[in-house]
């Protein structure tokens, strides 16, 4: 028996064919707007772990061992070789043994790639590791699984508490995507590890553990949306932003809700299932927020993503209301509707273009197009209003700022103020920036729609009136400088300017 084992364990070891992901699925880059998974497996592929031509020899050496009552060692060998070759597995593939203590100590980035190749083993092992080995098992066992169980158990195990160790961490936003990819891929392998772990009571530990872990990341991934959402309520700014551009806050919120939406599915379920509890958990909204949120929800709420939807809705709210506040930083009316402006436009073209508008809804894009177009009205007559009120004839005043004060200049003062009130805009102007270029030229385009005709019906009207050297500006010079506006690089007029 002592020569059986000893060749039994010969022909595990040297016989030992190498398991390579050949077919694993391709490691993603993994970003805020680059999820890239390939969730949907082909049909299992069971690997031969040991050369063929071998199997006939363990089975007949295992029969022989356990029919003269040395099924013990005969186990033990097997069970030893197998689980040595599993752990060279995750070792070759950097999965290593850590403890809770140790995930809970990592920073983002070694954490990240850590989760990135717990995905990629966790998969191919399951679908195709565990299957094969189960597989070699009945060739030399039979019927006889729990040979299976006890060789995989502690790997699997060592996997799960991984995944433990995530699930207790902190709740930062910027790991909700890869929890949502470790919590998607736990759920779909949920049938494979019930079959492979259907027969013995360590099989039930293991069922057991795989569904607490999965419930834990679950709960994880609730916990994290609701802090996404209480991270941008509490976005401060103490300082405007420069040029009333489209504000960091804005870029990484649609940004991150178009990632989410790789995880629909799986993110609307996780939200349904205690929707109650998410209400209760969110900071409370200002009513303007609350009362917008029901009325687009009521109003346009496909049957699809139902809770998604919702709570987007909501997160956008939010954020819009953040912006308001960021808006008063601007001392320049005209300059706060331009941040607005940016910002709601950027926020209405990433739903438009993305997987988003299927989760918003058309309402939601015609309400917010009408918001951003009316932050343009509001800049244009807080800025050209104040400017053309010069041009007005007497008696005609516009009655607001420096248009009262006015109307009884005569006209070479008038175009005095006016190239004064002009040349102020442009210098202040042209440092803004509208960075979508098809918004920069609608906006320009309205500016000059505003200042030419108005210009053009004065200066027809005084040119000959009124000393050369006081019309500064032709209508082709005024429509030339208007296309400098928001481009983001401050410039000034010189008083001599005339082209």
């Amino acid at each position: 028996m002592a020569r059986l084992e000893d060749e039994f364990k010969h022909l595990l070891v040297e016989n030992r064919l190498p398991f390579e992901l050949e077919h694993a699925v391709e490691e993603d880059s993994f970003g805020t707007e680059d999820l890239i998974l390939g969730r949907n497996s082909e049909d299992h592929i069971v690997v031969d772990l040991v050369r063929p031509e071998v199997i006939s020899d363990l089975k007949s050496i295992a029969e022989a061992m356990i029919a003269s009552g040395y099924d013990r060692e005969c186990i033990q060998v097997c069970t030893t070789v197998r689980k040595e070759a599993l752990d060279e597995f995750l070792y070759d593939h950097e999965v290593e043994k850590l403890s809770i203590e140790d995930v809970l100590k990592m920073d983002w980035a070694t954490l990240n790639a850590n989760i990135k190749k717990w995905v990629r083993v966790m998969r191919n092992i399951v679908q195709m590791y565990l299957i094969s080995e189960k597989s070699l098992n009945s060739k030399i066992f039979g019927e006889l699984n729990e040979i299976f169980v006890d060789t995989v158990t502690a790997p699997v195990m060592q996997l799960l508490n991984f995944g433990e160790a995530v699930s207790i961490g902190p709740r930062q936003p910027e790991k909700l995507l890869r929890i949502l990819e470790m919590y998607e891929l736990v759920s779909e392998l949920l049938p494979e590890i019930d079959a492979l772990f259907s027969d013995h009571h360590l099989g039930l530990s293991v069922r057991t553990e795989y569904r607490e872990v999965m419930r834990r990341l679950g709960d994880c991934a609730r916990a994290t949306f609701v802090e996404f959402k209480s991270a941008i309520a509490s976005d401060v700014s103490s300082h405007p932003f420069p040029g009333g551009a489209v504000h960091p806050l804005t870029n990484y919120v649609m940004n991150y809700l178009m990632a989410l939406t790789d995880f629909s599915q799986t993110l609307d379920s996780l939200l349904m299932e205690h929707e109650d509890v998410e209400d209760l958990a969110i900071p409370p909204s200002p009513p303007d927020v609350i009362n917008q949120v029901e009325e687009e929800f009521t109003y346009d709420s496909p049957e699809k993503f139902v809770a998604m939807k919702r709570h987007f809705y909501s997160i956008t709210s939010v954020l819009e209301a953040n912006l308001q506040v960021k808006s008063k930083l601007y001392r320049d009316v005209s300059l706060r509707h331009i941040f607005l402006l940016n910002n709601i436009h950027y926020m209405t073209r990433k739903v438009l273009n993305s997987e988003l508008k299927h989760i918003f809804g058309d309402r939601w894009n015609r309400k917010h197009t009408w918001k951003f177009q009316q932050q343009a009205t509001e800049y244009e007559r807080a800025t050209w209003l104040p400017v053309l009120s010069f041009l007005k004839e007497d008696g005609s005043g516009s009655g607001s700022g420096s248009g009262s004060g006015s109307r009884n200049l005569r006209p070479r003062e008038r175009f005095q103020g006016f190239n004064s009130a002009f040349e102020e805009v442009y210098k202040a102007q042209t440092g803004w920036l509208i960075s979508d270029e098809r918004l920069r030229e609608d906006v320009r385009t309205k500016a000059s729609m505003w200042v030419i005709q108005a210009y053009w019906t004065f200066y027809s009207r005084h040119k000959n009136s009124v000393s050369e050297r006081y019309i500064k500006y032709s209508t082709d010079d005024l429509e030339n400088l208007l296309l400098d506006l928001f481009a983001g690089s401050p410039k000034s007029l010189s008083n001599s300017y005339r082209r």
